[in-house]
């Protein structure tokens, strides 16, 4: 993990001591929307529903949970079992670099967050480049692992997909827009592991912050994410193969015009065994700006076209840094 990188999500443990999530859970729940439902079809009662349902917990919270039953038992516990394999290797091996873009890359524990460790793949939703990332790994070959990571990233990018298409259908937003959006999206599997802390040491995993992509799908195998609700109070998400976190990310806090926050979200290692967790992170492939359908008087316009890939390059320099600890580094990049 490169200095810049570590300090994006954390700040100095130094007198935070032990802090415990639940001395602050809200009575408030999280939503959750059924995405098994046969029936969720567009056009129908249940789609428009649902469409509606989306909105106002992206709204209200930055985010929701989304019961979501395609990934399989089999194919969740395959998943994490290729992802303890991986987190097994070499820190050199992990270490290489497998893309040019921006923070799509290894970061490894330092002092100051001493219990995270995360490893990204990227482009897993293509069975190609899963492949290539594997043969980097594991020069002599690792199917299970490559078909795994695909398998499991296919699932969920399906799941991005209907949400994105929810989104931008309660707005109004045409769906050629969407269709488009989604030709041009960029995915990311971020792959956490979190190990248990030593004696004295702090249970944070990861402080509070907020994602940079369109949207981010968490999957986790055991408690420890917790969600900030729109009363202030955190609500802890509890662990389940068919529950996923959807979590607003700023760029579709730009796309919104500042109708949807990006969702704040912090981890606790509250257990005796290394937790693991998995990420599908969403990137625009081209510009990316506010939707006209979503500017008016009561909603001005707040921000100016932006390259993502500008904008990452953005969130890893000096300037990107100070502004992400003043809480402005989307606005700072390309506000009005």
């Amino acid at each position: 993990m490169t200095e810049q990188f570590s300090q994006l999500v954390h700040t100095d443990f130094q007198g935070l001591g032990r802090i415990m999530g639940s001395q602050t859970e809200s009575q408030v729940p999280l939503p959750a929307i059924d995405f098994s439902d046969e029936h969720l079809k567009p056009g129908t009662h249940k789609w428009v529903s649902t469409c509606q349902a989306v909105r106002s917990a992206m709204e209200d919270h930055g985010g929701f949970l989304a019961l979501y039953d395609k990934v399989d038992p089999l194919l969740y516990d395959s998943v994490f079992s290729a992802m303890k394999r991986l987190f097994d290797l070499p820190s050199e091996t992990k270490g290489q670099k497998t893309t040019d873009k921006p923070i799509f890359s290894y970061a490894a524990q330092c002092p100051n967050i001493p219990l995270y460790e995360s490893i990204a793949i990227d482009n897993a939703v293509s069975a190609g480049d899963c492949q290539k990332y594997t043969t980097i790994m594991w020069p002599q070959g690792n199917d299970h692992f490559s078909e795994s990571v695909n398998s499991y990233a296919k699932k969920v990018a399906e799941l991005d997909y209907i949400v994105k298409k929810m989104v931008f259908e309660s707005y109004g937003v045409d769906n050629q827009k969407h269709e488009s959006m989604h030709a041009s999206t960029d995915y990311v599997l971020r792959c956490y592991k979190y190990r248990t802390p030593l004696v004295g040491e702090t249970n944070i995993g990861v402080l509070p912050h907020t994602d940079s992509g369109f949207l981010t799908i968490i999957n986790q195998r055991l408690n420890g994410l917790e969600i900030k609700l729109q009363d202030g109070k955190w609500f802890p998400v509890e662990a389940s193969p068919s529950m996923f976190a959807v979590l607003a990310g700023e760029a579709l806090t730009v796309w919104s015009n500042d109708r949807i926050s990006a969702c704040l979200h912090r981890v606790f290692m509250n257990e005796k065994v290394d937790r693991y967790s998995l990420g599908l992170l969403s990137y625009a492939g081209k510009l990316m700006e506010p939707q006209e359908e979503l500017v008016d008087e009561e909603h001005p316009l707040r921000y100016k076209p932006f390259d993502h890939y500008g904008y990452l390059r953005f969130y890893v320099s000096e300037e990107g840094v100070k502004a992400f600890k003043n809480g402005t580094r989307i606005k700072t990049y390309c506000g009005i």
